[in-house]
C-alpha cells in the first residue's frame, strides 16, 4: 500500500508555519486532554491539535475498519495493536482531509469547532500505556567514553558489546511526558576515597540524549522475530530523556547492571513520529565489524537521519545547546534492538518502549551526555550566563529536539523538557 501521506507536493489548508516540526506529510500520533477536559487521541499538523475522535465520530474515517472507540481512547494501545496496515489507512486520509484542495473538512466551520484545537488550547498527555519498558547501549562512541572512564582505556568495549545489542530492563512507571518536573533522586553513594556507603541526594544527576521506538504486538511467547520482518512491529518514535545518577550508578551497576541510579525519572516527547514518515530518511548505519551472527544480519538501509539536540535552560536564564548528534550513529538497528529482544522467546506487546541508549557522535560536541561533554566533571561547560555545568543543577530544564531535513520536506518531534527540582521532602 503506498504512503500517499509523505507526498512532499502536499499542502494543507491549516497554516503551517516555516521549518515546522509538524508539517502535513507528518502526522504524528499522540494523547492530549482538550479545553474541555475531555481525553482525546489526536495528531498535530503546524500549531494545530486535531481531535480525531472527533473526526471519527463525524465519520471522516468511513471505510476503514476501526471500532467505534478507536480514538476515544486515553492511550494508542488498541490502535498500535492494529497494525501497520491500519496506520497507513488512517495517515493517508489525515493526509487527504487536510490536503489544500479538499473541500470536504476545510469548508464545514461547525465540523472544524469540535476536530480543530491550537495547540496552546490543549494538554499533552503520555501517549500510550507502557507496559514494559527496555534500555539498549546501542552507540558504539558513547560505550567506548564511559569504558574508558570507568573501566581499562585500552579495553573500553567489552568482550560481548559488538556481538550482541546489549540491552536492560527499566522502569515503566517512572516514565512521563514533557513538561513535568522531575525530583534530585537521593540514594547511596560511596564518596571518592572511602569504604563506607553514605545515603543522601545524588550530586550527579546527567541527562541522556536518546530516542526510543514503540512496538506493536509482535509474537507469542516463545516465538522470535526475524531481523528482515522487525521493522514491521515497529509503531514510530519519540525522543527521550533517559535521566541518571551517575555517583549512585558508580557505586551499585555491579553485578547486576543498573537500577536505582536509572529509574527514577525517564522523560518521552508526547508525539510518535511513524516509521511511515521517517522513510525518506533512510539511511545506512555504521559498518559492523567482527559481522554479527546470522539472526543479526541484515542488507540495506535501517538507519535514519535525525539530527538531535541537547540544551540546558538554568532558571531565569536561556536554553544552551550543549549536545548535537545523530541517530544515524546508532550502531545497532532498531531491527537488530527487537530481533533480538525476541531471540530467546521473550513476548513484546503494543505500547512497550525500546530506548536506544545514549546516542553520541565522534566529536565532543556530539556526546550525548554530561559525563561524556565534560569528561566525568573535569572539563565544566561554560553556559551563557557567566555559570559553568559538570552536571545538571536544581532548577535546570534539560530540553532535547529532533528533526530530520532533506530539501523537500522536515520532518521533527518537537521537545522533551524537564526541569530538575531539588530533592521531595514529606511535608
Amino acid at each position: 500500500m503506498p504512503i500517499t501521506a509523505n507526498d512532499p507536493n502536499r499542502t494543507s489548508w491549516l497554516e503551517v508555519p516555516e521549518n515546522s516540526d509538524f508539517p502535513i506529510q507528518n502526522i504524528p500520533f499522540g494523547v492530549f486532554l482538550t479545553k474541555d477536559d475531555v481525553i482525546t487521541i489526536g495528531t498535530r499538523i503546524g500549531d494545530f491539535a486535531i481531535d480525531l475522535g472527533a473526526l471519527q465520530q463525524l465519520d471522516y474515517f468511513e471505510g476503514i475498519d476501526l471500532t467505534d472507540d478507536m480514538f476515544m481512547q486515553d492511550t494508542l494501545n488498541d490502535f498500535i495493536s492494529d497494525g501497520k496496515k491500519t496506520w497507513r489507512l488512517v495517515r493517508n486520509r489525515i493526509a487527504e482531509l487536510f490536503d489544500a484542495k479538499n473541500p470536504l473538512l476545510r469548508d464545514n466551520t461547525k465540523h472544524r469547532e469540535h476536530i480543530i484545537f491550537r495547540m496552546d488550547e490543549v494538554e499533552m498527555q503520555l501517549p500510550i500505556q507502557i507496559g514494559d519498558y527496555t534500555d539498549f547501549y546501542s552507540s558504539k562512541e558513547h560505550a567506548t567514553n564511559v569504558g574508558k572512564m570507568f573501566r581499562d582505556p585500552e579495553n573500553a568495549l567489552l568482550p560481548n558489546w559488538l556481538h550482541i545489542p546489549v540491552g536492560y530492563h527499566g522502569r515503566s512507571s517512572s516514565i512521563i511526558p514533557s513538561g513535568i518536573p522531575i525530583h534530585r533522586p537521593m540514594g547511596q553513594t560511596l564518596p571518592n576515597g572511602e569504604t563506607t556507603p553514605v545515603f543522601g541526594p545524588s550530586r550527579l544527576v546527567d541527562f541522556e540524549l536518546e530516542t526510543a521506538f514503540i512496538t506493536t504486538d509482535a509474537n507469542i511467547m516463545g516465538e522470535n522475530i526475524p531481523v528482515n520482518e522487525a521493522e514491521e512491529y515497529i509503531f514510530g518514535m519519540v525522543i527521550m530523556n533517559d535521566w541518571s545518577a551517575r555517583d549512585m550508578q558508580k557505586w551499585e551497576y555491579v553485578p547486576l547492571g543498573p537500577f536505582l541510579a536509572k529509574n527514577f525519572a525517564t522523560s518521552i516527547s508526547p508525539w510518535i513520529v511513524t516509521l511511515d514518515a521517517l522513510e525518506p530518511f533512510r539511511t545506512k548505519g555504521p559498518h559492523q565489524e567482527p559481522t554479527p551472527l546470522p539472526y543479526l544480519q541484515q542488507k540495506g538501509k535501517h538507519a535514519f537521519d535525525i539530527h538531535l539536540e541537547a540544551y540546558i535552560e538554568p532558571e531565569n536564564g536561556t536554553p544552551n545547546l550543549v549536545s548535537q548528534t545523530n541517530f544515524k550513529y546508532l550502531y545497532w538497528s532498531m531491527a537488530q534492538q527487537l530481533a533480538h529482544h525476541t531471540s530467546n522467546g521473550c513476548r513484546v506487546n503494543s505500547g512497550d518502549l525500546m530506548g536506544s541508549g545514549t546516542i553520541s557522535g565522534p566529536t565532543p560536541e556530539s556526546f550525548g551526555s554530561m559525563l561524556e561533554r565534560t569528561w566525568g566533571g573535569k572539563n565544566p561547560l561554560a553556559l551563557n550566563d557567566g555559570t559553568e555545568r559538570k552536571f545538571i543543577q536544581d532548577y535546570d530544564t534539560v530540553i532535547m529536539k529532533g528533526f530530520c531535513q532533506n530539501s523537500a520536506v522536515r520532518i521533527g518531534f518537537g521537545e522533551v523538557s524537564s526541569k530538575l527540582l531539588p530533592p521531595f521532602v514529606h511535608k
